[in-house]
């Protein structure tokens, strides 16, 4: 059922003295981003009229989309409490439409419905439950970030070690304002990093509320004086920021992956689930680690996953089961981290382990391992072009024009050259 109706946004609109609003989109590759339209220029919007340049949207020219349209899910209206409280400023998240109207089958919002709909006909629902990673540091004195920090705090460490907890608890409030439910945040691992978690939720939903969180959090940290970053390994030294996702999974109301009557007391769906997300783990790579420096995380020694297996307790594994109380299963999937889409890495989660239901696969016992994960974005690039039922997740167009321009940025990367070859072999040869 829809939150809102038109008439109700309208009237919020001028009731509260919103006077633009921003409609916002993620472009095939997971980035915000947004056109601004005056209140007067509402009811155009609401009805799907407002256009913008598709050859200049990253992969739509190579899809074909000279116009693209953007139609506001009125059920996003927020009004962000950062702006001026007179002259107030609105955001919508939109769905992208072609000339006649119809969903652009390549939007990521429009893919992780579609995956949605078929598992609701066959029963499913899925809650998830992100838990969100970033670091806080230090800005120059012009205002670009920078790597710095001067704080010394460790996981749970409260103020003054964690110079960021002001910043934090800003960010929580801003948040809630939003309608946004946040169950706890806490300092990380690593020197000015933080993690926040909000309450589960099923679908788009989810994906748009990472969205919303990301770009909050860096206005946020922008008016502390600091720059937020999700940038999966911004320093060598240091451990880098994952997306975990929590996954519940529901058949009919019920918990599909707990029987206690059962092997480690889960059901045969839930073994048939996780076999499915092992056997296109590859593949899923290339959306859940989708840059180069995503795989300078998944290294041995930081609490990353790095080899291809399951576990009930132990921490590298990129798929942990985690037992609650009064049944309450689910399972946590390690290795995505910040730059990912979040709408096609719900898509992609839920697919594969459908998938393995239907297939009704098994996995390895537990911390059994399958192989490596892969190193490169190169590697997962390939495992993604070779994963026939990832690619159909998706569509061809999608993963053909994907696959295309993530292998340009891999080809820009191997062509760099870096501080550490200069500083390993310039005065040697």
């Amino acid at each position: 059922m829809a939150k809102y109706e038109t008439w109700e946004i309208l009237q919020m609109i001028e009731e509260e003295d919103v006077k633009f609003i921003r409609l916002q989109f993620v472009d095939i590759f997971g980035t915000i981003r947004n056109i601004a339209v005056t209140a007067g220029q509402m009811e155009k919007a609401l009805a799907g009229k407002c256009m913008v340049d598709g050859y200049s949207i990253a992969g739509m020219k190579e899809l074909g989309y000279d116009r693209v349209y953007l139609k506001p899910d009125i059920d996003t209206f927020t009004i962000l409490p950062w702006r001026p409280q007179q002259g107030k400023v609105a955001r919508f998240l939109c769905d992208l439409m072609d000339q006649e109207g119809n969903d652009i089958a390549e939007s990521p919002r429009y893919i992780l419905r579609r995956v949605l709909k078929k598992a609701k006909q066959q029963g499913y629902s899925f809650d998830l439950d992100p838990e969100c990673e970033f670091f806080l540091f230090e800005t120059d004195e012009e205002g670009n970030p920078t790597t710095r920090t001067r704080e010394k705090a460790g996981y749970l460490d409260v103020a003054p070690l964690d110079q960021g907890e002001n910043a934090r608890r800003d960010m929580i409030l801003t948040l809630e304002e939003m309608g946004f439910e946040i169950e706890s945040s806490h300092h990380e691992d690593a020197p000015a990093q933080h993690e926040v978690d909000f309450k589960q939720a099923q679908g788009v939903k989810v994906a748009d509320q990472i969205v919303t969180f990301r770009s909050t959090v860096r206005t946020i940290a922008q008016r502390h004086g600091l720059h937020a970053t999700f940038m999966p390994k911004p320093r060598t030294d240091l451990p880098g920021s994952a997306l975990s996702l929590n996954i519940s999974g529901f058949r009919d109301g019920k918990n599909m992956f707990a029987d206690p009557q059962a092997e480690n007391g889960l059901s045969q769906e839930a073994y048939s689930f996780i076999a499915g997300l092992l056997s296109h783990m590859n593949g899923m790579a290339a959306i859940a680690n989708p840059i180069v420096n995503s795989y300078k995380r998944l290294k041995p020694g930081y609490h990353a996953p790095t080899e291809l297996f399951w576990s009930l307790n132990d921490y590298r594994a990129p798929i942990r089961v985690v037992k609650g109380k009064e049944g309450d299963t689910h399972i946590e999937w390690t290795l995505p981290d910040g730059a990912a889409n979040p709408y096609l890495l719900i898509a992609m989660v839920v697919a594969s382990g459908l998938n393995g239901i239907q297939e009704k696969m098994i996995p390895l016992k537990a911390d059994e391992k399958a192989g490596a994960l892969p190193g490169t974005l190169k590697e997962s690039l390939t495992a993604l072009e070779k994963d026939e039922f990832l690619r159909n997740v998706c569509g061809e167009s999608y993963v053909r024009t994907y696959l295309k321009e993530k292998t340009k940025e891999w080809e820009l990367y191997t062509q760099e050259v870096t501080d550490w070859e200069l500083k390993e072999y310039l005065h040697r040869f």
